[in-house]
């Protein structure tokens, strides 16, 4: 090599090996700080891509772990009230046995009757006051819906008759009941609007304030599980919104019937197998019940206008068919939960593994990157010696001029 002093070869070697070095290093300090072998898609942008589908994956098991555990809760949520109903059943059998024998005269089975329409009441009461996140689980209405289209139904984009500026830009009856009629009035200038349920005239009252132009209002019946979101794009007062809700054209809101389905997301993907049906059905004591019910309430009715020991024993049978019904519901619930315990594992299986393969992708092998780091510290500093040595060189020049 010729002896030169403009172009250093030698050092600008030496600066290349060093910068190579130095970046080694750089990216050993970097996996070895986050415990990550990808950092970034310059490190593998195929294992990159590959690593983020399963990440998602991952992520949706898990949740969907969350989403089974959610489903078996809300199953026994309805298995325990349906435990009350069939212990209430059988005190409304044991009632029924002692009426229809002759040892009592209809008197006392007046007295059993006392009880036994009791036990009806709590019944229903407990299939309407069961409820999971709000939803109804034992009237087969687990999903309510905005019903509603004939001229005395408040919809939403409807304009108030008396605040032309107003609109229900949404009414949310998520928690109200299913099959239902909500009526409202107005009191003239009180600044109160009531809101009645037509099934069992629950109401509740609430305070209209008046509206700024392009404001919103919320009206929530609560208690009713009811809201109407109001907008308002010109000015208007209480008394103008209240009567506008009190008026023929606006003053009932009705739910559609509900449905007693529910599905579930057990899998992280869409498509067959990714979902489960859950099926709630309605275990009331009432005419538009399930068969079994209907018939139970028919027995019932027939006990309490005449409690002879001929209407006794008719309702023997019936309560013997309801029991046998909520039985059956209650078996079904126990399976699907029982299923729901094997989908768990799997998941939490599937994603165990998943983990595994995206950990063999993306983690550091901290042994190889230390071994790494070591090398790179060793170059590194055998890189700035040299490079010392080779920025020296041309000092060997000066002898020459000597």
């Amino acid at each position: 090599m010729a002896l030169v002093i403009n172009t250093n070869v030698s050092s600008l070697t030496a600066q290349r090996n060093l910068v190579g070095t130095g970046n080694s290093m750089k990216t050993s300090l970097e996996r070895l700080s986050s415990g990550l072998r990808i950092n970034n898609a310059a490190d593998d942008a195929a294992g990159l891509a590959v690593s983020q589908k399963m990440l998602g994956q991952i992520k949706g098991l898990n949740q969907a772990v969350r989403n089974a555990n959610d489903a078996i809760s809300m199953i026994q949520t309805a298995e325990g009230g349906m435990q009350e109903v069939q212990t209430m059943l059988q005190r409304m059998r044991e009632l029924a046995t002692q009426a229809a024998s002759d040892t009592i005269s209809d008197t006392e089975r007046g007295y059993i009757n006392t009880e036994v329409q009791a036990l009806k009441s709590e019944i229903n009461g407990i299939a309407d006051r069961t409820k999971f996140n709000g939803q109804s689980l034992l009237t087969g209405s687990l999903t309510t819906t905005l019903g509603g289209a004939t001229g005395t139904d408040l919809v939403v984009g409807d304009i108030l008759t008396n605040a032309t500026t107003v609109m229900a830009s949404a009414i949310d009856v998520s928690g109200a009941m299913a099959g239902d009629t909500y009526t409202m009035t107005y009191a003239s200038a009180t600044d109160k609007l009531t809101m009645t349920r037509s099934s069992d005239s629950v109401a509740q009252t609430i305070d209209v304030a008046a509206m700024a132009a392009n404001s919103t209002q919320t009206l929530n019946f609560d208690a009713l599980g009811v809201k109407i979101t109001l907008q308002n794009s010109g000015a208007a007062t209480a008394d103008n919104i209240g009567a506008g809700l009190d008026a023929a054209a606006d003053d009932t809101i009705v739910t559609a019937a509900g449905s007693g389905s529910a599905t579930v997301q057990i899998g992280a993907d869409t498509g067959a197998g990714n979902t489960l049906s859950l099926s709630f059905d309605n275990i009331k004591i009432e005419a538009g019940g399930a068969a079994a019910m209907v018939t139970l309430n028919t027995a019932l009715t027939d006990f309490d206008s005449s409690s002879t020991r001929a209407n006794a024993s008719t309702l023997l049978g019936a309560i013997d068919s309801a029991t046998d019904y909520v039985s059956s519901e209650r078996a079904d619930l126990g399976a699907v939960q029982n299923r729901m315990g094997y989908t768990i594992a799997n998941l939490q299986a599937t994603s165990e593994n998943i983990s595994a393969a995206r950990s063999r992708i993306v983690d550091a092998d901290f042994a190889v990157e230390t071994a790494n780091l070591t090398r790179t510290q060793i170059l590194q500093q055998a890189g700035v010696a040299m490079l010392s040595q080779a920025n020296s060189l041309p000092q060997n020049v000066l002898a020459l001029l000597q």
